[in-house]
């Protein structure tokens, strides 16, 4: 006697509904879009970060403060009565916007070992976009370091004026554009944070020492000339002293020892010369930086 086994009915699967992801077409508002994400990411990022904004305050404050109280003694005859911490003010104006401008810009590199830099770049925006906003944040995260050491101005003999601080705030926005833009093209190709903070060990400190942040750039050793004349900071450091300067009451001896400025073969160059240079070199890197981003994978 055979017995015959009989199977109970399949019962359909439910069928999963596919979810459609539209995909906004492709115009201006949209780069405009992509380009407001990332400038607000690094943002939040920065803000949400206490011991960065704590620490990247600390060099500036040390080499204003410290140094400069720790040699006054050495250089009053030098300064010819000016205080050494107001000689050195501009200067930490523009290390302070320097480093966190670079800080910035690191940022790519995390997002790279982390992946998600990968997912940025296969959004539907152009690459272009992603740089332009990466810039934009890290000049504006740097420009708001910038507007603590504005404050301290009092505390170096430097009086506060409207035209001093709108002055000093445009000329670190500049150079916060600038130094991200070079740290963005420098990122782009590394990809490890202890290669990129070693990069930057290697080009910023040389950067801000051969500038003229801490000494006059008069009468200096022809090597050294040469060095600080072809140094991009340079020409942020010395609007930045003319600015500082032209707001202190000190004697003519002072102020053609400690703010002779920085001269062409003779020729003292003018300060909108040299915010052009700065800004000139910041797009040039912008370019830079949108090219390699653009052959990247």
């Amino acid at each position: 006697m055979s017995t015959t086994t009989t199977r109970p009915p399949e019962t359909a699967r439910p069928q999963t509904p596919l979810i459609q992801v539209a995909v906004p077409p492709h115009s201006i508002f949209s780069e405009l879009r992509a380009m407001r994400i990332v400038w607000r990411r690094d943002l939040i990022r920065f803000f949400n970060d206490r011991i960065r904004m704590m620490a990247t305050l600390v060099q500036p404050l040390l080499f204003l403060f410290v140094l400069g109280s720790g040699l006054q003694q050495l250089s009053s005859a030098s300064t010819h009565g000016v205080n050494l911490k107001t000689f050195i003010y501009p200067g930490i104006l523009c290390i302070s916007v320097m480093f966190t401008a670079m800080f910035s810009a690191a940022s790519i590199v995390w997002d790279r070992e982390f992946g998600f830099l990968r997912e940025m770049l296969v959004a539907p925006v152009r690459r272009s976009s992603i740089v332009i906003g990466k810039c934009f944040g890290g000049a504006t995260v740097a420009c708001t370091q910038g507007v603590i050491m504005i404050l301290l101005a009092p505390l170096v003999g430097v009086p506060l004026s409207l035209g001093l601080v709108v002055g000093i705030f445009a000329l670190q926005a500049l150079l916060a554009f600038t130094i991200t833009a070079f740290g963005v093209m420098i990122a782009v190709r590394i990809k490890q944070m202890q290669a990129f903070f070693g990069v930057m060990q290697m080009i910023v400190m040389p950067m801000f020492f051969i500038s003229g942040a801490l000494f006059p750039v008069a009468n200096l050793p022809g090597w050294l000339t040469v060095l600080n004349r072809i140094d991009p900071l340079t020409y942020a450091v010395d609007p930045m002293k003319r600015l500082v300067f032209n707001n202190i009451n000190i004697s003519p001896e002072a102020r053609r020892v400690l703010d002779p400025g920085v001269t062409w073969f003779g020729w003292r160059v003018p300060t909108l010369v040299e915010v052009g240079v700065v800004l000139g070199l910041g797009l040039l890197m912008l370019g830079v930086a949108i090219w390699e981003f653009s052959t990247t994978e």
